[in-house]
């Protein structure tokens, strides 16, 4: 049985972020990836997929120790634009201070994965690939101790046992359904709580690429926080895609005529490639399909991807045990801001590195404090337009260029804006003070049974 310090579960952003923080730090780490294959990397890897990119203040959230570099970034950007049914919006300032000169880049998600993987390995970290875990038994006598059996039949025994294995939370479920009551994990369980995101990479006629904007469109499909966009990548490449919730039924949504990509000989919610295919014909309506042609050398199945996408608020982690939860598995990534991989990075590398140096049980209280305003500021917006309709999306975009600041709305900016304008600024005070104290979270530590 190989003994470490640290044993990390899942090699994306998060898990590879600890497996850097720990090593760096000189504990003996183990970094395990089950590996996914893409048409767009040598050899499996992990479960590289995103939609957006990184936002100007995400690079500060992230705290990397240094740039990331060249190769892994496809645009620079210049702004996001929203597109409701009548209003349009345009931002070019996130309105966040933040150290980075634009307002952000799209990436190369497979190489930004690999080179966090390779920084872990760069460190120290023992970082494997090509097999997954099958499953972990802690020992809570005495000071508590974790035993990783892998799938080839290997096992490991840790100290500290690192969750990062992602919102469908195989691994972290396993482990964490034995210290919490059955009620409390059923709402955890991924196909409640979760978003699914598809997205396929199409070539688009060079008058229409868009090169340096991220684009969403709001009110075009029911679901709450459910949206088609289109990200630019290189060439002439972007991808086009949506996030919806897991299992949405047809028959509960209301004045479904509203919703523009809906069909009335609809019988049920559209897949995502008609969902996209109906974008398509919606915004460039002089175009066909076949003008967009799908580049089947890109993603993990023929150009296109499918994946889910946190859509709870977060948790927090049983560090009595040497246990803690990071990135998509704790629910800190959010389906209202397209990802998380700022916070994915930001959750890794604090765990990975109070890990390694014995002091995990503070990781709640850092975590918190790190990433705390932006999971904070999504779970509230994310609340707020809960039951939205196409015209609430186009009222608000029509009062956002007023209201929306560094820290959300300020009374000034709402009074502009009308009386709409100091209800949303209200909704969002009241909202705000009830989630003081972290309490944004859906679990907490003193709800661990251990």
């Amino acid at each position: 049985m190989k003994r470490v310090d640290v044993a990390i579960v899942g090699g994306g952003p998060a898990g590879s972020s600890a497996g850097y923080a720990a090593a760096s730090e000189g504990a003996d780490t183990v970094v395990i990836e089950k590996g996914v294959p893409r048409a767009d990397r040598d050899g499996p890897g992990p479960d590289s997929t995103d939609a957006a990119g990184i936002l100007d203040y995400w690079v500060d959230i992230m705290d990397l120790d240094e740039p990331i570099p060249d190769h892994v970034k496809h645009r620079e950007l210049a702004a996001a634009e929203f597109v409701g049914p009548s209003e349009t919006l345009e931002l070019t300032n996130t309105g966040i201070d933040s150290s980075y000169p634009n307002f952000g880049f799209t990436m190369h998600r497979a190489r930004f994965d690999d080179w966090l993987g390779a920084r872990a390995e760069d460190a120290g970290a023992d970082y494997r690939v090509g097999t997954g875990v099958a499953g972990v038994e802690t020992d809570l006598t005495g000071l508590p101790s974790h035993t990783l059996t892998l799938r080839d039949g290997t096992e490991i025994d840790a100290n500290y046992l690192i969750l990062a294995d992602g919102p469908q939370r195989t691994i972290t479920g396993s482990v964490l359904e034995r210290w919490l009551p059955t009620e409390t994990m059923d709402r955890l369980g991924s196909r409640r709580t979760n978003h699914i995101a598809y997205q396929e990479y199409r070539e688009f006629p060079e008058e229409l690429f868009e090169d340096d904007r991220l684009k969403f469109w709001w009110g075009y499909m029911p679901g709450h926080t459910a949206y088609p966009w289109v990200f630019p990548n290189d060439g002439r490449v972007a991808r086009v895609g949506l996030t919806m919730p897991i299992d949405l039924d047809l028959d509960a949504v209301e004045h479904r005529e509203r919703y523009r990509l809906l069909r009335p000989d609809d019988d049920r919610i559209p897949q995502g490639s008609a969902y996209i295919e109906r974008l398509l014909d919606v915004a460039f309506p002089e175009y066909d399909i076949e003008d967009f042609p799908i580049q089947d050398d890109r993603g993990k199945a023929r150009g296109t991807e499918t994946y889910p996408i946190s859509s709870t608020r977060p948790i927090e982690s049983p560090t009595r045990a040497n246990v803690a939860v990071v990135g998509g598995a704790m629910g800190a990534t959010s389906a209202f801001h397209e990802g998380g991989d700022h916070v994915a990075i930001r959750t890794g590398s604090i765990a990975g590195r109070l890990a390694a140096l014995g002091a995990l049980r503070a990781y709640n209280a850092e975590w918190h404090r790190a990433i705390g305003p932006e999971v904070r500021r999504n779970c509230i917006f994310a609340e707020m337009v809960r039951g939205y309709e196409p015209s609430d999306w186009d009222r608000l975009f029509a009062l956002v260029d007023n209201i929306v600041d560094t820290d959300g709305i300020t009374p000034r900016e709402s009074i502009y804006a009308g009386w709409s304008g100091a209800k949303l600024f209200a909704e969002y005070t009241w909202r705000k003070l009830g989630s003081r104290g972290g309490r944004y979270a859906q679990v907490f530590e003193d709800e661990y049974g251990v």
